[in-house]
């Protein structure tokens, strides 16, 4: 039976721990050459980046986890979020912001004057499966860069209401860091080596937390790349648990974590036995994700930036270029 139970030996402590000064662990530090003795000096922060975020699903774990990363980061939270159900008088406190939560049928008219107010805003989505094309679709008519984490929908529309609109968005079944570099390798040894493990069998467990409807994206992204490098795969035959006992009993998963959590093992036989392969990837909490989610929105509202400082560049370039030619051509005669 496959399982997904981590091992029982553990290994020596990281090394991590071994660099500690009293107590100045984890701060950078650098000696400084110009002194006769060497002095420890304390580096400088990297400068902050901050600007508007609005966490739309802050009625759920994710929504609040990301919400509560994005206050640790500096950035300002837009104290609004949505709902699906209408009639909802309700606030979210996060940190020292109290959340409005809107409902369905006021989301355009709030979210237009979320854009009068705050231009440069970035929305972050983790919502449901079934709100997914049309959370996609309203953004992309606000013109509202956005963060997409999360899964289902139908992905194909999706990505047309972006191409069509030509609107800004980050779109990933995952965003833990990374998990996202395994699903990068995995990628690229699939287009490298196709059909490398023809032949061989594929078996899939996942277990999330039981509020969590849909199959795992990031397995679905997996199972692909093994689909690349000649697996057979029907996905009807992976196994998903909710269950918190199984959850508990068969995979292992710590029971602080059985509300919050994302294991998957996945399990490759050769045809005559002989052979197996296995990769697994486990996940305790949520706190990854919203780091990455975070990570992920200021990416995001660099490239903007950069986009339309591009822009403003080049129409000054052309505002520029446009007179200088005019103020040629009207003085051709002393020029000449």
């Amino acid at each position: 039976m496959l399982s997904l139970r981590p091992p029982s030996t553990l290994s020596p402590a990281p090394w991590w721990r071994r660099g500690s000064l009293d107590g100045a662990a984890g701060i950078p530090q650098r000696v400084s050459a110009a002194a006769p003795a060497a002095t420890v000096e304390t580096a400088a922060p990297p400068a902050r980046l901050s600007f508007p975020i609005l966490v739309n699903g802050c009625t759920g774990k994710m929504g609040v986890s990301v919400a509560e990363a994005a206050i640790s980061s500096g950035l300002h939270l837009v104290p609004v979020s949505f709902s699906s159900r209408d009639k909802l008088d309700r606030t979210v406190r996060i940190g020292q912001t109290d959340i409005q939560i809107y409902g369905p049928s006021v989301r355009e008219d709030v979210l237009s004057s979320i854009v009068d107010e705050f231009p440069d805003v970035v929305v972050v989505d983790y919502t449901a499966p079934d709100s997914v094309n049309f959370n996609a679709e309203l953004y992309c008519k606000l013109g509202l860069p956005f963060v997409m984490g999360t899964t289902g929908g139908d992905r194909q529309s999706l990505y047309k209401s972006v191409k069509d609109s030509n609107n800004y968005a980050l779109i990933s079944p995952q965003m833990g860091k990374q998990v996202v570099a395994f699903l990068a390798a995995m990628e690229i040894m699939a287009e490298q080596f196709p059909g490398a493990f023809s032949g061989y069998r594929l078996e899939v467990l996942e277990s999330h937390q039981a509020g969590k409807l849909d199959i795992s994206g990031t397995a679905k992204a997996v199972v692909a790349c093994f689909e690349k490098l000649g697996v057979t795969y029907d996905m009807n035959r992976m196994v998903r648990i909710r269950d918190p006992v199984k959850q508990l009993e068969m995979v292992g998963v710590p029971e602080e974590h059985i509300e919050g959590h994302a294991f998957h093992l996945y399990h490759l036989t050769s045809p005559d036995d002989s052979v197996s392969f296995e990769f697994q990837h486990n996940v305790c909490g949520r706190s990854t994700y919203a780091e990455g989610t975070v990570d992920a929105a200021m990416f995001l509202y660099r490239k903007v930036c950069c986009m339309l400082l591009w822009v403003i560049i080049c129409c000054v370039v052309i505002c520029h270029g446009y007179s200088l030619l005019s103020y040629c051509l009207s003085n051709l005669g002393t020029l000449k």
